[in-house]
């Protein structure tokens, strides 16, 4: 798959900008005091569990519903003007086109309710039906596509008109492995040629793979947000040694929180800088190494540890 350049330089302001954005319905708040900045050719993730209140903050970034307090600005404008979506690209996570229709009938539909020049129509239905490897099927009935391939074909209707940015909601729910990584490397491909990607997803180990920041949500507050780097706590390293008696092993990690299976020492929450000075020990001590393998902090588990302290 590969995505075209696209047509329209990059804005000075943010692709997405809100400030205490909340949407309460009755006593149900879906929507707490948001607050984020996503920048221009970002791939940001938004995630959280089911019913976290992400899908709310797309269709308030939409303007398919309105605030109940707060401010929202896409690629400069207010959600409420009809030019803030003229460039912005959705999928959303349940949909559903006419099965009697093309998957081309289906774009051309789309092509029209986007306004898009009627002469650019047939050159923009190849290009999103190449990108999503559906390019042989332009001319199939919607009824006699899997679910897997209804999500391309969603897919390839957010990326009509080359848009500024793209919101996808549960992109690769419907998908298997593979269609998962097509749909990865779509993304990478729409952040290098300066798309903003705002991913909203509770597979936190798929947007792991692809975002640049993340904010994390759980009943309609965001309890985190950054880049990877900065949220993902240090993780455990793996030492694979021989040579050393039960008592050298068991003093290796510096606060003692370790475990060891024999042939697998295990120090739990290590700082990086201090995993060669832990090789020279070994080595001082007159220990083989066989193996080292440091682990990062998994989103998941950075996610599980934040709902364990709230």
């Amino acid at each position: 798959m590969s995505v075209t350049a696209a047509g329209t330089a990059a804005d000075a302001s943010p692709a997405i900008h809100t400030t205490g954005l909340s949407k309460v319905y009755g006593r149900k708040t879906a929507l707490a005091s948001l607050s984020m900045t996503v920048p221009r050719g970002e791939v940001f993730g938004f995630l959280g569990p089911n019913g976290a209140g992400k899908t709310t903050a797309v269709k308030l970034l939409l303007g398919l519903v309105r605030e109940t307090s707060g401010e929202a600005w896409i690629l400069g404008k207010a959600p409420s003007d009809p030019g803030s979506r003229r460039h912005v690209g959705y999928l959303p996570e349940l949909f559903r086109y006419q099965a009697w229709l093309s998957a081309a009938e289906v774009l051309r539909v789309h092509c029209e309710l986007a306004g898009l020049d009627r002469p650019t129509w047939v050159e923009e239905i190849r290009a999103v039906l190449a990108i999503v490897d559906l390019g042989a099927r332009a001319n199939d009935r919607v009824g006699t596509f899997s679910k897997g391939m209804q999500q391309r074909l969603g897919l390839a209707v957010a990326l009509l008109g080359s848009p500024q940015l793209v919101l996808l909601d549960e992109p690769t729910s419907a998908l298997d492995p593979v269609g998962r990584h097509d749909v990865r490397q779509i993304i990478r491909q729409l952040r290098d040629r300066g798309t903003s990607v705002f991913l909203n997803s509770h597979l936190l180990t798929e947007v792991e793979m692809v975002c640049d920041r993340v904010a994390m949500v759980d009943h309609g507050r965001v309890i985190s947000t950054g880049t990877l780097n900065d949220l993902l706590a240090e993780g455990d390293c793996r030492f694979r040694v021989s040579g050393l008696n039960p008592a050298e092993r068991a003093g290796l990690a510096p606060t003692g929180d370790q475990d060891d299976d024999g042939e697998w020492i295990t120090i739990h929450h290590l700082d990086p800088e201090l995993i060669p000075t832990t090789v020279e020990r070994i080595v001082a001590m007159g220990g083989r190494i066989y193996a080292v393998e440091p682990r990062r902090q998994s989103l998941e588990e950075h996610f599980l540890q934040l709902l364990g302290e709230l």
